[in-house]
């Protein structure tokens, strides 16, 4: 009574020893159904990385996405088609060639860049065509552009805006530069001194008799 469960458990189990034996016996040989699959993807025009690439074994559910520098490296197999896709590029297809013998493969994957045509859009401030028609006909336009060039920047108003606006960064560098060249002309000698100079104080004179020292409100 004991040989037939033992008959029984070497019948069931055979096929899977036979099937792990000959997975064996082929990674031992040399043929790899696994391959690690990496590499980078770069773009079309310039060769820069593309980042966060996604990067996935078509009809499958593995895959992986690139990194900040377009590297990526995930497990694949032979004869596998590997899609590559990422936002503003057109998607791009690989076969993992089956005669490898190695069960290493390295790729560097170009994208082109995708290009999407808009129509061209008409903006409007008015919703219908009779409001526009409406505004454009109570539209006030001035003389000519002298007229509305000289009531735009009066002499008074274009000193006020010049003595209220802040230097730029081309003007701070300008004047760091003209600081920075009188320091090398007065090198290894003692600088003017403006309390010696007779054109500074017929300046200030001038400048006390104008009254620009007076305290504006």
């Amino acid at each position: 009574m004991k040989r037939i469960p033992l008959l029984f458990l070497l019948i069931t189990f055979h096929p899977i020893f036979s099937s792990a034996q000959q997975k064996k016996s082929a990674w031992t040989d040399g043929k790899h159904d696994l391959v690690q699959f990496s590499g980078v993807v770069v773009e079309g025009d310039s060769l820069k990385p593309i980042p966060y690439t996604s990067i996935i074994v078509q009809n499958g559910y593995r895959g992986t996405v690139s990194d900040y520098f377009g590297y990526y490296s995930f497990v694949a197999m032979e004869g596998d088609t590997i899609e590559f896709s990422a936002i503003g590029f057109n998607s791009a297809f690989f076969i993992i060639p089956d005669t490898l013998s190695d069960n290493k493969y390295s790729l560097i994957q170009v994208l082109r860049a995708d290009t999407v045509n808009l129509p061209m859009a008409e903006i409007y401030p008015w919703p219908t065509p009779s409001q526009f028609k409406k505004a454009f006909l109570a539209l006030s336009l001035p003389e000519d552009d002298i007229v509305r060039a000289d009531r735009n920047m009066t002499r008074a108003d274009a000193k006020e805006r010049m003595t209220g606006m802040a230097m730029d960064a081309s003007l701070n560098y300008k004047y760091n530069m003209q600081q920075y060249q009188s320091k090398l002309y007065y090198a290894g000698q003692l600088p003017p001194n403006n309390l010696l100079n007779p054109i500074a104080w017929a300046k200030f004179i001038k400048a006390w008799k104008n009254g620009d020292f007076k305290k504006k409100n």
